[in-house]
């Protein structure tokens, strides 16, 4: 009886034009052999049984023989092999070292093959450098490893670094068929692509499945003990749920779930294969993605079949829906509810998707707005806020009503009042309004600052009664009457205007807030030559002025025009530094040794100290 060998070792490629899916590799160490521009150093990374050590040892066997050495001939001696998982000390670094000084008795290079060398420690790595980087011209190092993250970039910088891809699906197909006619195998493609799959790229991983389907089928693969042997699901179970689920029957697509969970799946490998089984619906919509179809010929054409029975909106949003749930899966506290309820929204989602009009629709119902004889309106529900009875607040009385202008009974004259009087009934009946809304401090300045600006007012209409005696000089315009004079009498300009600017003051900072009338009440100003220029007391009193400027500027505007004030500067003027008062009792006792001087001879006589 002849010892069985498994097919990864059998059918191990022994040429580079027999490597499975790393052309690009294969094809950039041939031409390096045959142009003599070898590297010292080679990094082969990748994952696992994609032909990292097959590469290493063809590479070591072809550089032997390229000089007229016999092909077949055994080079074993030649060839190095060191695991370093188990040999990453510093001694075996050093051993390997003393080795590398020794020159190969047959053929012309001494290849060294350090597997998995990730695993060395960093005393290996750093006892290794000096050689890597200056070998003899008769050693060449190849070192694999599958994660290269863990290589010290020293090592890396020394090495020409080569990256082993996953096999695609296609190639480990093509790769299993020859496999199976040669020995005679019979194999369905549905089951080695189901292999494919499986193995995820790792052509090892392939070949181990096939030799288990091997013994399991007695010589035949089918796809039914494909199923069962390697434990996946079904593809053809994920076509019977979508059709469940796009024809809304919600009850016989629990009854699969419940189905797979008792043979041993959990959720997430259902909602993985659904997720993978929409993604393939989504790209089978167009011409042009159909190649993205990672399945059988048989498959592809169920795919195609099923993806123009439904619509894109439904694969659209199941796709959406289903990777929410695998995200939710792994911290649910009931997985299976989870997963129960997606199925259940899944299959109500045509019937939704039904409801919601279309482009078209909606354009119409925009153009034709009064189509049916009736517009189309929308009820909203009703508002706890807008739906409920609005009640109108009370009228408030004013406190102190300002007191209106009285047209006299004489028809000789016409008082006429002036717009600020209307303006000053409004403010004082908003204070009045709104006096439950404000503060008592706050009531009190609007109602005194309404109430001086009222009085303001009734002189200003006082002083501009219009005589309707047809008096000469008014009529005409006399200069005498109406321009004022410069000289220092009581009736003159600059009098009243000092007075009414003096009024102004004191009503505007009243009107402010705290902080701004505590500024303004204290400081000094005067008027000059058409600018406001205000005394300060204190650096922080500017900042004030600068926020209140703007409104200061507009109120003498409207309220003092006669006074054309341009501008409002600011001087500053002199601070008075206050003495400390004495606080600590030696502060005290200094301050009266100061102030009585025969107080400290009689402490010093006495002998008194402070304790």
């Amino acid at each position: 009886m002849d010892q069985f060998i498994v097919s990864a070792r059998k059918y191990r490629p022994t040429t580079f034009e027999d490597v499975v899916g790393q052309r690009q590799v294969a094809e950039t160490l041939m031409h390096e052999i045959h142009n003599n521009k070898l590297a010292q150093a080679f990094l082969f990374t990748g994952p696992r049984g994609v032909g990292k050590t097959t590469c290493a040892r063809i590479l070591a066997k072809v550089i032997n023989a390229q000089d007229g050495g016999d092909p077949n001939q055994d080079y074993a001696f030649n060839i190095f092999e060191l695991d370093a998982a188990s040999n990453n000390s510093v001694e075996d670094i050093r051993h390997l070292i003393d080795q590398v000084r020794i020159p190969p008795q047959v053929g012309k290079y001494k290849v060294y093959i350090i597997d998995e060398v990730h695993m060395l420690s960093t005393a290996g790595f750093n006892a290794f450098l000096k050689t890597l980087e200056e070998p003899p011209s008769y050693a060449i190092f190849i070192l694999a490893t599958t994660e290269k993250h863990k290589i010290l970039p020293t090592i890396l910088s020394r090495c020409q670094v080569f990256n082993f891809n996953r096999i695609e699906t296609k190639d480990m197909v093509e790769h299993l068929k020859g496999i199976a006619q040669k020995e005679n195998i019979e194999a369905s493609e549905d089951a080695l692509h189901l292999i494919a799959r499986k193995a995820d790229g790792g052509l090892r991983d392939a070949l181990s499945m096939f030799d288990q389907l091997v013994s399991f089928g007695g010589g035949k693969i089918t796809y039914e003990s494909a199923v069962d042997i390697l434990s996946v699901l079904d593809l053809d179970t994920f076509f019977d749920v979508t059709n469940m689920l796009a024809s809304s029957n919600i009850s016989d697509a629990l009854l699969v779930y419940d189905g797979i969970i008792k043979k041993g799946f959990d959720g997430s490998t259902f909602l993985g294969g659904l997720s993978a089984h929409f993604r393939n619906l989504a790209v089978s919509k167009e011409t042009k993605t159909q190649s993205l179809l990672d399945v059988s010929e048989s498959f592809k054409s169920k795919y195609i079949e099923q993806s123009s029975a439904v619509s894109f909106a439904f694969v659209l949003n199941g796709l959406n829906m289903v990777s929410e749930a695998e995200e939710k899966y792994k911290l649910s506290r009931n997985p299976r509810l989870l997963v129960e309820l997606m199925l259940m929204k899944l299959g109500h989602l045509n019937s939704f998707i039904q409801t919601i009009p279309s482009l078209e629709e909606v354009k119409k119902k925009l153009a034709n707005p009064t189509e049916g004889g009736k517009a189309n309106t929308f009820k909203r529900s009703a508002s706890i806020v807008e739906d409920k009875p609005k009640v109108q607040p009370p009228a408030v009385v004013p406190l102190n009503p300002v007191p209106t202008a009285v047209v006299p009974t004489q028809v000789t004259s016409l008082t006429v009042i002036p717009p600020t009087e209307v303006v000053v009934k409004k403010e004082a009946q908003d204070v009045g309004a709104s006096r439950l809304k404000l503060s008592s401090f706050e009531e009190f300045k609007r109602k005194k600052a309404a109430s001086q600006l009222a009085a303001q007012s009734q002189q200003e209409s006082a002083s501009e009664t219009v005589n309707l005696d047809g008096s000469a000089a008014e009529l005409a315009g006399d200069s005498t009457a109406t321009n004022p004079t410069m000289d220092g009498r009581a009736d003159s300009p600059i009098a009243n205007t000092v007075k009414t600017l003096d009024e102004f003051w004191v009503a505007f900072y009243q009107t402010q807030t705290p902080r701004v009338l505590t500024c303004l009440k204290g400081l000094k100003y005067a008027f000059e030559e058409g600018q406001l220029i205000i005394t300060l007391n204190a650096s922080h009193q500017e900042s004030i002025i600068e926020e209140i400027r703007p409104q200061m500027m507009q109120a003498f505007k409207a309220q003092l025009p006669q006074l054309k004030i341009q501008t409002i500067q600011t001087e500053m003027g002199k601070i008075e530094v206050q003495e400390r008062r004495p606080y600590t009792d030696k502060e005290k006792l200094d301050y009266l040794t100061k102030k009585h001087p025969g107080l400290a001879e009689a402490l010093e006589s006495l002998h008194l100290r402070l304790p």
